[in-house]
């Protein structure tokens, strides 16, 4: 017996999925627009805050979408300050494997795993969100080889803390063609972060999806600091002043890097995934901003976990726009917050 794992059956390719449900030229015109308008943030020629935000994990398609159609509206308020890129995250990484994984595992969180049924229903959700809301979404890539699935749709990728060592991770981020957010490992290291931004800022050769393919380097990528876990396991912060003012020393001495930038999460283990701290956190950050115009100019955004309704639940709850994995601020904390940061940019 040469593997103990058991073939289901062959996944439908990208292509083959993509053909079925299509992106219209209406909304390819969108994208392309959506995504020079988040270049041009990181670059600098727009000075703008960039909001990635939405829920932790996009775990129903009528609530996600009632809770974009929310935030449209929001984003036509604040518009000349804030440009919101929404969080639909369908694959979740699991610190010890177990538990929900995303739609992409389990369409409905209450029944068992179907990755068929999964890679359809992700397209269609993020279709939808497009078609009703005018968004095009960010998503983190957990599995370098499934971004092709939506690839024609995302204006954004977040890299997270335990796959931005892993060299397939990089080389993919290299020919995204999009801004690709590169998290800090958990432990903290922010040279292992800076390096996965030099390794997808370069080009490369390697084999993916079977295909040996070459990319041009993606000058969009960037860092995300998310906090970190010290070697006690206690949750430590790095998004004060002081952290930032080290990245900003550290670009600094890597003029290799193109487009310094880095994008505040909020949560996490700069929250110790406390939610509610998620509002002190985004002002701290700005008031840092305003003390500091190198610190202004390098923070490009930040990345808030919201959702209709507060906190979390356990799947069988089933509580309508609740959080099924980590906390998230509820709507009328989030409507308030993004005003008030609004006021503050």
């Amino acid at each position: 017996m040469d593997m103990q794992m058991e073939f289901v059956r062959k996944l439908p390719t990208p292509m083959e999925i993509k053909a079925q449900y299509p992106m219209s030229d209406e909304l390819k015109e969108l994208k392309e627009k959506r995504d020079t308008e988040i270049a041009n943030i990181i670059t600098g020629e727009d000075d703008r805050l960039m909001l990635v935000i939405g829920p932790c994990s996009a775990d129903n398609e009528e609530a996600v979408v009632d809770y974009m159609t929310r935030l449209r509206g929001l984003q036509d308020k604040v518009s000349d300050k804030i440009y919101m890129v929404p969080r639909v995250y369908t694959n979740k990484p699991r610190t010890i494997g177990m538990g929900y994984k995303g739609m992409l595992h389990q369409p409905d969180p209450t029944k068992g795993e179907d990755m068929l049924k999964g890679l359809i229903a992700i397209r269609q959700m993020h279709l939808r969100v497009v078609q009703e809301t005018g968004f095009t979404c960010a998503e983190e890539m957990l599995y370098s080889s499934n971004h092709r699935y939506l690839s024609d749709i995302l204006s954004y990728v977040a890299v997270g803390a335990r796959s931005v060592e892993d060299q397939e991770h990089r080389l993919t981020a290299s020919g995204l063609g999009i801004p690709v957010g590169m998290k800090n490992p958990t432990g903290g290291d922010i040279s292992v972060m800076m390096n996965s931004i030099i390794a997808a800022q370069n080009g490369h050769t390697f084999d993916y999806r079977g295909w040996e393919v070459k990319t041009p380097g993606n000058p969009l990528a960037h860092s995300i600091l998310r906090g970190y876990v010290d070697k006690f396991g206690r949750s430590q912060q790095n998004y004060h002043y002081e952290d930032l003012q080290h990245l900003l020393n550290y670009y600094g001495r890597h003029e290799e890097i193109q487009n310094p930038a880095v994008i505040i999460d909020c949560n996490h283990n700069n929250s110790g995934k406390h939610y509610l701290e998620q509002i002190r956190i985004a002002k701290d950050v700005m008031h840092s901003c305003s003390i500091s115009g190198d610190i202004k100019k390098l923070v490009k955004g930040l990345m808030i976990e919201s959702y209709i309704e507060d906190g979390n639940q356990k799947i069988e709850e089933g509580t309508y726009g609740k959080s099924i994995t980590d906390p998230c601020l509820g709507w009328e904390k989030t409507e308030r917050l993004v005003l008030e940061l609004a006021d503050l940019v």
